[in-house]
């Protein structure tokens, strides 16, 4: 059955909706119900406008977004590799939600997507070479759960806009079944970790004043190699936060927008003040050799002797890991903007301020849940504050003393009731307690209970136990 529903928004050509009816005694009322939905659906605007294919929604939706170099070939890399082998000759409009599903089950099994049982190797290079013990058999490696969600963010986004443009009537990405995001886990360096990667850094004054700067402020890698002179205020003691330095994918550095595309004025303390004036003071001393003059253009943190070329960010990362790891510390660069942030939560700071330094945006929703490592200082703190506002707590009673004088449970007011026989005179010195099975019954309640109860009367001194009977004395 057949539909004509105008211009296929892509292509200019004829678009008609399709759909096979099988044969059978009811394959013509079929047929008629199809054809009235889908006259339907023309009518009222809501079929698919196009038989455009997976792959041309991707193609027309990376020219349109607005996002940095880097992201964009970060994206295209996702969708070649891991999307369009897939399912990128499918029609847009006949894509479902169990065929996402499915996508995702497969990038969670393998990256490389190899066929499952065969002999595979991983070999060490891709040009020809002798196989060693470096060439192994291939192991599966899936992708994280955090590069799974990214390719479902692209292709949420591409759908969302083909609902737009009427190129598709639903999304079938609301209904796929994405992983779940990996649990937040900073791990900050300790104070004693920072002592000691401050002062193996100071071994490089202009290294050093990196380090410390990045710890006592919580910058973005990117954000202090973009930091001009022109951005600092040492009288005023602040720091105006603009730009970063980013890649394009291609190794190319390009300044860009911070990673909110928002600017903040960080507050700096005294010492960090006299960090950056000392390491202005050798910025100007290194230019003058050269006969240059440091202007508010030249970048703060800079390996030309004029400060005119920004630090790459990789090799500020690696340089940072390769010293940690001489300290034998496991930690990376961002590690000392988890340091700042859990320090100050640690010191009292109100998250809102601690969001505000770290440029995070959500009133501090992610400083909390990503950034705030746990603190046994802070977490002491807090229960000793919960502690303070407590009653006085109780004094322990022995079900001994309890069962004396306020008996509570089943067990406990069966040997009050027998300590009160005993003092009625109901039961005399040296005769037997009942059978266990009567005080059961006498008092309702189970065996256990009675044993128990006939246990606590003997440690109240009226009733040692002997040969399965208590006898009411005092000595055995």
């Amino acid at each position: 059955m057949r539909v004509h529903a105008g211009y296929d928004a892509v292509t200019g050509q004829r678009h008609r909706l399709t759909e096979i009816i099988p044969p059978g005694p009811q394959a013509v009322a079929q047929a008629e119900a199809a054809r009235t939905r889908m006259v339907h659906e023309v009518d009222e605007r809501r079929n698919p406008r196009t038989a455009a294919t997976v792959n041309q929604l991707l193609d027309r939706y990376l020219e349109m977004i607005d996002v940095s170099a880097s992201t964009h070939l970060m994206y295209e890399r996702y969708l070649d590799k891991h999307v369009r082998p897939f399912i990128g000759s499918k029609k847009a409009g006949a894509l479902g939600p169990d065929e996402l599903d499915s996508l995702y089950a497969e990038l969670r099994r393998c990256r490389v997507h190899c066929k499952p049982r065969s002999k595979v190797v991983d070999h060490r290079t891709p040009r020809p070479h002798e196989c060693d013990e470096r060439c192994r058999p291939h192991v599966c490696k899936p992708l994280s759960n955090t590069t799974v969600r990214h390719v479902h963010h692209v292709l949420s986004g591409a759908y969302k806009r083909a609902v737009r443009w009427r190129w598709v009537a639903t999304s079938p990405v609301v209904q796929a079944e994405v992983p779940a995001p990996k649990p937040p886990d900073p791990r900050p360096p300790t104070p004693a970790e920072a002592a000691k990667l401050i002062e193996e850094a100071s071994a490089d004054p202009d290294w050093g004043a990196l380090v410390w700067f990045t710890m006592t402020t919580g910058a973005r890698r990117g954000e202090v190699c973009a930091l001009r002179w022109r951005d600092v205020d040492l009288d005023g003691r602040t720091v105006q936060i603009r730009r970063a330095i980013a890649t394009d994918g291609r190794r190319n550095l390009v300044e860009k927008d911070t990673k909110t595309h928002q600017q903040r004025r960080v507050a700096l303390d005294e010492e960090t003040t006299a960090v950056l004036a000392e390491h202005k003071a050798r910025a100007e001393e290194a230019a003058a050799l050269l006969g240059r003059e440091l202007t508010g253009a030249s970048f703060v943190f800079s390996q030309s002797a004029d400060s005119s070329e920004s630090l790459v960010p990789s090799s500020v990362g690696q340089r940072y890991t390769r010293m940690a790891k001489r300290l034998g510390l496991e930690t990376h660069f961002h590690g000392l903007r988890h340091y700042s942030a859990t320090e100050l939560i640690a010191a009292g700071m109100d998250i809102r301020t601690v969001a505000g330094r770290l440029g995070h945006s959500g009133g501090g929703v992610t400083t909390l849940r990503v950034y705030a490592a746990w603190l046994a200082e802070a977490d002491q703190r807090a229960a000793a504050g919960i502690t303070a506002r407590l009653p006085e707590r109780p004094t322990s009673v022995s079900a001994v003393e309890r069962a004396r004088t306020a008996p509570r449970l089943p067990f406990e007011k069966t040997a009050a009731a027998i300590l009160r026989r005993i003092e009625a005179g109901e039961l005399s010195e040296g005769e037997h307690l009942p059978a266990i099975n009567r005080l059961a019954r006498e008092y309702e309640v189970g065996v256990g209970v009675g044993v128990q109860g006939s246990r606590l009367a003997a440690d109240l001194g009226r009733g040692p136990y002997s040969g399965g009977r208590r006898r009411c004395c005092s000595c055995a």
